[in-house]
């Protein structure tokens, strides 16, 4: 399924990496367990999605702040992770029925792959990220198991990255279609630093007539296709990465101008909206296992030439990020057949043309 661009709508400032992934930020790698099956009155449409900023993050540990905008969901060990400013794990989604099941394989992966993980070494607190799919997936079964967790994480690649409704995009809705997985990029020119800044969302929020493209208000002029069938009003985690060396306070900062992309897209931060961001930088990294007393890093300076390219660079991937996770998914049909529709991509492009919005679509 099409990426945004590839409509031909092109939206911000700056312009997206070659893949316009948040693989395009170098080392971080993604990674998918999708369960889409019916077995009787067991219907599966989950699965865990696995983002990794190196190949050994227990190992080489990258500085990494994590912000909540609104608490109505879980993104399991925060609390660490902001007391050190410092990733150990893989970051895991999943919907909220699995994060105990996620949660339980992470550790399974982190004991295979580390033998001693709780003994030798400090036990792990996994950072496990949900949404609340119920609507399409069968939840009460918890479908997920430890096996399909290592999947995932083994799995994890550079490159292309698979977008809509796939891994713990599998049973997202948004705006009232069909969404999941979404990511991009954007490259800083030289003169601004020359840095990468990634986002990939878990989308699965929000209201119809809320939705905004480029500021325009597609969710009112689109307005078959509506689920007809309750849907919570959802949650959002946005993950943002970065090879720019900003150190757990800058990350903090970060992560907030992600809320500026959200917003862009039409987003209101309901009252049941668990909406959860995570920054890492991929460069800023120190060794777990270095005998050195002292460790030296290199910071960006606090200076607005240096940091307000990174700031709207992170606004922009993380409103495009959403939007890719509606135009990538495919309709899905889930448990009750209930039906999850895909955005139509033709009424989107009229849309975006009536309003002469982003000039750049040409068919």
């Amino acid at each position: 399924m099409p990426k945004l661009r590839d409509l031909g709508i092109k939206i911000g400032h700056y312009k997206p990496g070659p893949l316009n992934t948040i693989t395009d930020v170098v080392g971080t790698r993604v990674g998918h367990a999708t369960l889409h099956y019916d077995e009787g009155m067991v219907v599966a449409r989950t699965g865990v999605t696995a983002i990794l900023p190196c190949e050994d993050v227990f190992s080489y540990r990258p500085s990494a702040a994590a912000f909540v905008v609104n608490g109505t969901g879980e993104l399991t060990g925060i609390a660490e992770l902001n007391r050190f400013g410092r990733l150990s794990m893989p970051i895991l989604l999943t919907d909220t029925s699995n994060v105990g099941r996620v949660y339980d394989g992470a550790i399974t992966y982190m004991i295979k792959s580390y033998p001693h993980v709780g003994t030798m070494h400090h036990v792990v607190l996994p950072v496990v990220g949900e949404v609340d799919n119920s609507a399409l997936n069968n939840s009460r079964y918890r479908h997920v198991m430890d096996a399909d967790v290592v999947k995932a994480i083994e799995s994890a690649q550079t490159g292309p990255v698979l977008e809509g409704a796939v891994g713990a995009g599998t049973g997202s809705i948004a705006f009232g279609f069909k969404s999941g997985i979404g990511t991009s990029s954007r490259y800083l020119p030289n003169e601004e630093g020359g840095f990468t800044i990634g986002a990939l969302v878990l989308s699965n929020h929000s209201h119809r007539d809320e939705l905004l493209i480029d500021g325009v208000p597609v969710g009112r002029e689109i307005v078959d296709l509506m689920p007809q069938f309750y849907t919570p009003e959802g949650s959002i985690i946005i993950i943002l990465a970065t090879d720019a060396p900003l150190e757990h306070r800058q990350l903090i900062e970060m992560a907030k101008r992600a809320i500026v992309g959200l917003a862009r897209t039409g987003s209101t931060i309901r009252n049941n909206s668990g909406d959860f961001i995570l920054a890492f930088s991929s460069t800023n990294v120190i060794s777990y296992f270095s005998k050195q007393s002292i460790v030296l890093q290199k910071t960006l300076a606090d200076r607005d030439e240096i940091l307000n390219p990174i700031f709207r660079a992170t606004s922009e991937v993380t409103e495009e990020a959403i939007i890719n996770a509606l135009t990538c998914a495919e309709t899905t049909i889930g448990r009750n057949g209930n039906t999850a529709h895909a955005i139509p991509l033709d009424q989107l492009v009229e849309v975006m043309r009536k309003y002469n919005r982003s000039g750049a679509i040409k068919r």
